[in-house]
C-alpha cells in the first residue's frame, strides 16, 4: 500500500519540477515569484517522497 503513495509522491515531485522548467520560459513579472513558490513546493514534495520511502523501508524490514 505504501508503494502507491511513494509512486504518487514521486510523480507529484516530477510534475512540480516540470512546471518549474516550463515557468522559466515564461515572460513577465510574476515569473520570479512563481519560480520561488514552485521551488519551495518541490522541496516539500521531495521531503514527503523521501519520508515515504523511509517508512516503506522500515515497514519492509519489520515484515521480513
Amino acid at each position: 500500500m505504501i508503494n502507491y503513495f511513494i509512486i504518487a509522491a514521486v510523480i507529484a515531485t516530477a510534475l512540480v519540477v516540470l512546471l518549474g522548467v516550463l515557468n522559466m520560459g515564461r515572460q513577465g513579472e510574476n515569473r520570479r515569484l512563481t519560480s520561488n513558490k514552485l521551488m519551495r513546493l518541490r522541496i516539500v514534495m521531495q521531503a514527503i517522497a523521501i519520508a515515504l520511502v523511509m517508512i516503506g523501508l522500515a515497514l519492509g524490514l519489520n515484515e521480513g
